[in-house]
């Protein structure tokens, strides 16, 4: 038996595209507003006078017409001569809707044309007749259109100036909103001593002359000052408290040394280790807050770099390079940002820990992420023998476990210290991935934390790119030999996160 065809649902209709609004700044729309506000004041008022100024001049005119036509009456009534009035009997130029209204036996008046020329006629029922008066009326139509043309450019005028007045006004509101939330970024970028007050105007001798902007800046202030106190006052306490541990703990592990072999001796020496590197972290934590570090930048091959921090951790952890590059950077901060995310991904995370290296867009290959399909950088002409072309291409590296992932409170918020509640994912001090950020800051580098789609956590490190052509004196600076994790005089920093 077949099935009978499921019935096709009719395609639903495209929706229309939405055009992209235009984006107008508050200066803009302060100026145009101020602008169209004015030309309709403008508009308005010259109508109103237009329409007065009409009214007096046309009805100045018809009053003297009809004056002259009650003479001209009188005139014909007693049959005397009209002369020096410019009355006619039935003339044909008159206009139809003045003869028909003076055939109902009214008077009435309206602007018509006689011997090609615009008159007022005035027109009343005289016997059987029509008598006609008509006074010259060019001279005040022109008036009129002389007058339309003065109130056109007084606003024309009167638009311009407050519309450049308006767009003043609102560049001034607009430049201090401006340098205000330019200062409000540059304290969310950790900048601090950066205040509206010093880059203002000058209005803070002057608190009674404060307008609603100069508020708000005085209110940033005053926030980023409390805000810039209390972190110093932190600062200042880990630092103290950190260099008040670090006298008693060197003395505690060189008693520690001097008791029998034995497991007492093993545990207490493990907890005394573990307290001397939380207190070297609340150290290095302390000199990234303060902003003092500065990075010794250098030429390294990535790869090799790379493999040399992670066979310092002592880990079983993969490394895949891709593609190599030259980096400029600093190699014993990068090795312990390198360090802390391995030990992180091994301590939290699940095993296969791997560690990428690669150039995204540096030619071949699939999309950064994937699983690679392409030779290794050894098989591989040399870095420098590749054609450039347009900004060079950024490094690249990715550690990545197969654990539970980051918790999404680390994803939108980043690390923060003493904070690793998430389920899953162990126990630790929350200082690693802190120390880590604060080296990438100084590096100036990028650090991100994602989930992979399936699975596990990713800290994907986007280094400075290799700088364009070098003169023949560039060389990468070799490694130096890397340490065995047992050896005690290996280089600082590889504690887990």
């Amino acid at each position: 038996m077949t099935r009978p065809a499921r019935p096709t649902r009719p395609a639903r209709p495209a929706r229309p595209t939405r055009l992209p609004r235009l984006a107008l700044s508050l200066r803009w729309k302060i100026a145009l507003t101020v602008t169209a506000v004015c030309c309709a004041v403008a508009a308005v008022l010259g109508v109103l006078v237009h329409n007065a100024v009409a009214r007096q001049t046309v009805g100045q005119v018809r009053k003297e017409t009809l004056a002259d036509l009650d003479d001209a009456l009188d005139l014909y009534e007693y049959g005397t001569s009209r002369e020096g009035l410019n009355s006619v009997l039935d003339p044909a130029e008159l206009p139809a809707q003045l003869r028909t209204l003076v055939h109902h036996d009214r008077r009435g008046s309206m602007v018509g044309t006689y011997h090609g020329q615009r008159v007022m006629w005035t027109a009343a029922p005289a016997g059987d007749q029509v008598m006609a008066v008509w006074s010259p009326y060019e001279n005040t139509r022109r008036s009129l259109e002389n007058l339309d043309t003065a109130i056109f450019g007084s606003a024309v005028l009167a638009a311009t100036a407050v519309a450049l007045a308006g767009l003043f006004l609102a560049h001034r509101i607009s430049r201090r909103l401006s340098t205000t939330a330019a200062v409000a970024r540059r304290i969310t970028a950790g900048d601090l001593d950066a205040r509206v007050g010093t880059e203002g105007e000058g209005r803070r001798g002057r608190p009674g002359a404060q307008d609603e902007v100069a508020a708000v800046a005085a209110a940033l202030d005053s926030v980023a000052g409390s805000l810039q106190a209390r972190l110093q006052a932190e600062q200042r306490f880990t630092a103290d408290v950190a260099h008040e541990l670090r006298t008693p703990l060197t003395g505690i592990l060189a008693s520690a040394e001097l008791l029998p072999e034995g497991r007492p001796k093993e545990m207490m020496n493990d907890r005394l280790r573990a307290l001397h590197r939380l207190t070297e972290d609340l150290l290095e934590i302390s000199r990234l807050d303060s902003g003092a570090e500065r990075p010794d930048l250098a030429a390294y091959e990535l790869g090799a770099l790379v493999r040399g921090a992670v066979r310092g951790t002592g880990l079983d952890t993969e490394v895949r390079v891709v593609r190599d590059a030259v980096v400029r950077t600093d190699r014993r901060r990068l090795d312990r940002i390198l360090c802390n995310l391995v030990l992180n991904a091994h301590r939290h995370g699940e095993p296969p820990v791997v560690v990428t290296v690669d150039v995204p867009g540096g030619g071949g290959g699939g999309a950064y992420g994937e699983e690679p399909h392409v030779k290794p950088s050894q098989d591989r002409p040399p870095h420098d023998e590749a054609p450039r072309r347009g900004p060079p291409p950024t490094p690249v590296v990715e550690v990545r476990d197969h654990g539970p992932g980051f918790p999404d409170e680390l994803l939108h918020h980043g690390p923060q210290r003493f904070r690793t509640d998430a389920p899953g994912r162990g126990k630790g001090h929350g200082l690693g991935l802190t120390i880590a950020v604060g080296q990438a800051s100084v590096l100036g580098i990028e650090l991100h934390f994602t989930n992979a789609p399936d699975g596990g956590a990713r800290a994907v490190l986007r280094l400075t790119p290799p700088p364009p052509p070098h003169p023949p004196e560039f060389r990468p600076r070799p490694l130096p030999r890397s340490p065995s994790p047992s050896d005690p005089s290996g280089s600082p920093g590889r504690t887990p996160g």
